[in-house]
């Protein structure tokens, strides 16, 4: 299996809180997850942009939004069902949807978080 790498942003705390959650199912830990909020970290794209929508690259493609997700989902045996869904048709898009609306919601959700 191939590793994937997620970038997220550590300074949110809803973005820590998920991300701790996927450390502890990561068992196998096939997952690199890098803060994207370091200025040492390896960035492929604008840090901003790392920053700004959550990022993952599977398979040598880079992913964002809800298909950043999903491919996490397919890393983490637990959560692996759920991943694979969302290769059904149609799936993707209603992720990346669901996302978009989230995002909008984000600076609200995380102050429930601090």
């Amino acid at each position: 299996m191939r590793r994937l790498t997620v970038w997220y942003d550590q300074s949110c705390p809803l973005c820590r809180r998920e991300i701790a959650l996927m450390r502890r199912l990561d068992w196998r830990k096939r997952i690199d997850f890098v803060d994207a909020a370091d200025p040492d970290a390896v960035c492929p794209l604008d840090r901003a942009q790392l920053l700004a929508r959550f990022h993952a690259l599977e398979n040598g493609r880079m992913l964002s939004g809800g298909s950043a997700f999903a491919a996490m989902w397919r890393a983490v045996p637990l959560l692996w069902p759920l991943g694979m869904m969302a290769k059904i048709p149609g799936a993707e898009r209603l992720l990346n949807w669901a996302y978009a609306h989230f995002l909008k919601a984000r600076p609200r959700l995380q102050s429930f978080f601090k």
